[in-house]
């Protein structure tokens, strides 16, 4: 006779090899559709979908500089695209960054552009503050939000407006990075290309809403609906609620075939991984499931419960199934990383090893942190998350007790 614990324990055997074979369709996925999608468009024999094409508002909020802040904003002055304004929004007079606009503005002086300085204050997020009066004084209905650190190609915004077709409300870019020298540039750059590509692009591909917003080209007259950028000054992490609400009226959302070019000039693994626990903290607010889901979607910790699993259902060596389960796993990233580039890698394999190790060694570590200190610390301020991901600062005495505990 059969126990009943017995089937129960087969039935979670049973689960732990559907959630490994549904991450591994993940990964066919993210492979098959990024070849497909990213850099395949020839824009010189490309038909125009309107005549004329369609002006853009580009809102550029800066805080601060860096070594590479002239050579990316520079590029925002040098695209193909026939009519487009550039919102450079700063909060502070005194910002470092304003120089580096004056001497650009004068260099290029037929390109269109406005400085909004002193910012606002239509909720608690300083990104959607520092916006707020460039995204009121936007004249055309598309508007793009790119973030300081965004080196543009010249047929990127050309790239996005094409994209956006008659049911897409918001085309955004999938997040990569420039070619950089030092470890922690291949660090983020295998990042990016891997872990991060394969969620983003299968995301997309199925109409999950994985929207980042540090490249996001959106339908002005439709967020003015929803309540406008300030509806949306609330939320930390508020990319993800404006693709929510253009998905939830209907539009459809769509990646580019240009990957955003990340290019900062402050590039180390500390600030990185701490970049990495914010995203966490914020997904985890936002997204409860993500507690449970995305530890053990890592590439070790699967595998290890896999290789228990067909050790008891079919008497495997766990030992041989783990090894075959990281080089297949180690081999799919490569593959996609090399389609996320599309072309030669600004480092060699054995750095590639290195780092892959770090990410996938790490990955857990995160985020058993982020679980441990959920307050989230950007740039000076200190925030707390409520469930549902609305923000709210820290006084100063919650902060100093925040820093006594994580201490």
């Amino acid at each position: 006779m059969i126990h009943h614990h017995t089937i129960y324990y087969g039935f979670f055997y049973f689960a732990i090899l559907a959630f490994w074979s549904g991450q591994w369709f993940v990964h066919f996925l993210a492979i098959v559709y990024g070849k497909y999608k990213l850099h395949n468009r020839n824009y010189k024999n490309a038909v125009p979908r309107e005549t004329p094409l369609p002006g853009v508002s580009i809102l550029k909020p800066l805080m601060g500089e860096d070594k590479n802040l002239k050579e990316n904003l520079e590029t925002f002055f040098t695209m193909s695209y026939p009519t487009y304004e550039l919102l450079f929004c700063i909060e502070d007079k005194d910002d470092l960054a304003l120089p580096y606009v004056k001497e650009l503005t004068q260099k290029y002086p037929s390109v269109d552009f406005k400085v909004f300085i002193g910012g606002s204050n239509v909720g608690v997020n300083p990104k959607v503050n520092n916006m707020y009066p460039g995204y009121l004084a936007a004249k055309y209905d598309l508007v793009l939000i790119s973030d300081s650190g965004i080196k543009m190609r010249e047929d990127t915004l050309m790239d996005m407006v094409d994209n956006m077709t008659q049911k897409v409300g918001l085309v955004h870019q999938i997040p990569f990075c420039c070619d950089r020298e030092g470890f922690a540039a291949a660090f983020e750059k295998i990042f990016f290309g891997t872990f991060h590509s394969r969620i983003y692009l299968s995301a997309d591909l199925l109409g999950i809403n994985c929207h980042t917003g540090m490249s996001s080209l959106f339908r002005k007259p439709e967020m003015e609906k929803f309540g406008g950028l300030k509806r949306f000054g609330c939320y930390l992490a508020e990319d993800f609620f404006i693709a929510k609400a253009f998905s939830d009226n209907g539009w459809k959302l769509r990646v580019s075939s240009n990957p955003a070019l990340q290019n900062s000039g402050i590039c180390d693994i500390k600030n990185f991984q701490a970049r990495l626990q914010r995203w966490t903290k914020l997904r985890i607010a936002m997204v409860p499931t993500t507690i449970i889901l995305e530890p053990i979607s890592e590439c070790f910790v699967i595998g290890a419960l896999a290789a228990w699993a067909v050790n008891v259902l079919f008497n495997w060596d766990y030992v041989v199934f783990y090894l075959i389960h990281i080089l297949f796993w180690f081999l799919s990233d490569w593959i996609l990383l090399q389609i996320v580039q599309n072309g030669s890698l600004p480092f060699n394999k054995f750095e590639f090893v290195i780092g892959w190790l770090l990410r996938e060694l790490s990955g857990p570590y995160l985020f058993i942190s982020a679980l441990w200190n959920p307050s989230i610390k950007w740039r000076t301020r200190l925030y707390k998350l409520d469930w549902g991901g609305v923000a709210y600062e820290l006084s100063s005495s919650e902060k100093m007790k925040q820093l006594l505990v994580s201490s």
